[in-house]
């Protein structure tokens, strides 16, 4: 039988999303340069409570309950988790004014939508299986801070270039150090999103089946584009507003591939 994300859990930690945000954004418009640790702080006990909460409802006597909205918050509190991590070593933080209001956004669409029922239940008894959809999940994690990463890069080189760098920017790394963060989030991502689709291969049935072909055609165009973007980064010199254009290409071919898929199989046309 599913479960409801406790109402509370989910109250306290969008409270927390929301406050974190809110002191990111005033400490970037105000030109602050120093590491945000009451934020982070915030941002850190949001997570812990959004994985209270989706653990409380993603794992079932059956398995793993992989319906859309619960598997779109565990994205989001993945993201959200790599996010608070990356930050105590890498100047990343300011990605949470975005993040963090999405990671609150899944957690009312967990509590709005709740499961898809049984049918979207993974069951446990393959730990081929589990290692797949986790390795998948943390893949697509990483790549949604690159795209994050994309976006806040591609503004920050729009204006600088344009020569209108307004006082926030100025707080940004330099361009070659939000660059090589971008180019190292895609590497790693790609890696792991390769390795998904080789523990697809291998513990999956058929990736070509009827209801799989439009993720497994979507991912693998996906990984493509990432392959050609990081090739051309290291080969021919790629950088700037090309590389921003296939982050966000490949990303979002990803995220049709799998969140789109489910969007319409379970919540349009109700079928697992």
């Amino acid at each position: 039988m599913s479960r409801m994300l406790p109402l509370s859990v989910a109250l306290i930690s969008l409270v927390l999303y929301g406050t974190a945000a809110v002191q990111l954004i005033r400490a970037f418009r105000r030109g602050r340069q120093q590491r945000n640790s009451a934020a982070l702080a915030l941002g850190a006990a949001a997570v812990i409570g959004h994985a209270y909460g989706v653990q409380d409802v993603l794992f079932v006597a059956a398995g793993l309950d992989l319906s859309f909205a619960h598997t779109l918050s565990l994205a989001a509190c993945v993201m959200g988790l790599l996010l608070v991590l990356l930050s105590l070593t890498q100047p990343v933080e300011n990605l949470g004014m975005g993040l963090f209001p999405l990671a609150g956004l899944a957690l009312i669409g967990q509590v709005a939508l709740g499961s898809s029922g049984p049918e979207a239940v993974l069951s446990g008894a393959n730990a081929g299986l589990d290692i797949h959809v986790l390795v998948s999940l943390i893949a697509h994690a990483v790549l949604g801070l690159a795209a994050l990463q994309a976006i806040v890069f591609g503004i920050q080189y729009r204006l600088l270039h344009d020569h209108q760098p307004t006082g926030a920017v100025r707080t940004l790394p330099p361009l070659r150090v939000m660059e090589t963060l971008l180019v190292r989030m895609i590497a790693i991502g790609f890696a792991l999103l390769t390795l998904a689709l080789a523990s697809g291969f291998v513990y999956l049935e058929d990736l070509f089946a009827q209801h799989l072909v439009h993720k497994t055609v979507l991912t693998m165009a996906a990984w493509a584009v990432f392959a050609v973007l990081l090739g051309g980064h290291w080969w021919a010199g790629w950088r700037g507003p090309t590389a921003v254009r296939f982050t966000l290409g490949a990303f979002a071919l990803l995220v049709l591939g799998y969140f789109g898929s489910k969007l319409v199989l379970e919540l349009i046309l109700e079928r697992p």
